[in-house]
């Protein structure tokens, strides 16, 4: 195996094993999943928030993306309203109940990532987090890797 064979291997089992870890932890503690806790972020953080914007930041397709946000309306987290600006789009907004949702599960994510992260030290982590952040803006400014 080359070495970026292996790398591409390591940084895939990481990223699954660490997903599932954090996944399992606010499934049991707030019945919610890492994917729904990524697409309430989004829609909170991003004013006039739209499916393609899910779609854009997460890297999902828009059938994904579609049928996610259902998933988050049906339990009351996030509600959708006619885009006044374009009526082939709807806007996204969290519900109080969805951000009070957010707000509890977020120092669980936190406190769950810091927990598996904390073997690499505070100059691993910050060297790994800025080797990730300045691969994430290649591929992204690049268009690579996106469903949308």
């Amino acid at each position: 195996m080359s070495g970026l064979t292996a790398l591409f291997a390591d940084l895939v089992r990481v990223e699954t094993r660490l997903y599932n870890a954090v996944d399992d932890r606010l499934r049991s503690t707030h019945g919610m999943s890492v994917g729904q806790f990524e697409l309430l972020q989004v829609i909170r953080d991003r004013e006039g928030c739209r499916v393609l914007d899910l779609v854009r930041e997460v890297a999902i397709t828009v059938g994904a993306a579609s049928k996610a946000v259902d998933r988050l309306e049906a339990a009351g987290w996030c509600l959708r309203s006619a885009n006044p600006g374009d009526r082939r789009s709807s806007l996204l907004t969290l519900t109080a109940a969805g951000e009070r949702r957010l707000a509890a599960a977020t120092p669980t994510f936190e406190a769950e990532l810091a927990r598996l992260l904390h073997p690499l030290g505070r100059t691993g982590l910050d060297r790994l987090t800025g080797s990730l952040a300045a691969l994430r803006a290649r591929l992204e400014s690049e268009g690579t890797g996106g469903r949308g």
